[in-house]
């Protein structure tokens, strides 16, 4: 399955430890051109946990209340955890379940602020 950026999916998530795993709802940040060209894809974790948000730089906040919120397919106020990247093979992903509209696509501002790129 080739991936789309932007993508909201549902995926066999990896702890941290590697110790099992678990689907949850992820959104995929790799480009649409390697998407299509490697096996691989490049995913950051998305949390309805409450503990989860800090409010840093590094997460966007998806509200479901709203038009942009609901295309993301998510069911509760959530939110995208940039810090947390990981890479998976593109046959963990269950579906995809919605996509950021362009307005929420500011993602990149999150990304730059977790890899410390001005």
């Amino acid at each position: 399955m080739s991936v789309q950026r932007g993508a909201i999916i549902l995926v066999d998530y990896p702890y941290s430890d590697r110790t099992g795993s678990k689907i949850r709802p992820a959104l995929v940040i790799q480009s649409d051109q390697l998407n299509q060209t490697l096996a691989d894809t490049i995913i950051v974790l998305v949390s309805s946990s409450k503990t989860r948000f800090v409010g840093a730089p590094s997460q966007l906040v998806v509200d479901v209340t709203t038009p942009d919120g609901l295309q993301s397919g998510l069911r509760q106020r959530s939110v995208v955890q940039c810090e947390n990247l990981v890479t998976i093979d593109q046959s963990f992903v269950l579906r995809t379940i919605g996509r950021l509209s362009p307005a929420m696509m500011q993602i990149n501002n999150c990304l730059k602020a977790t890899l410390g790129i001005l």
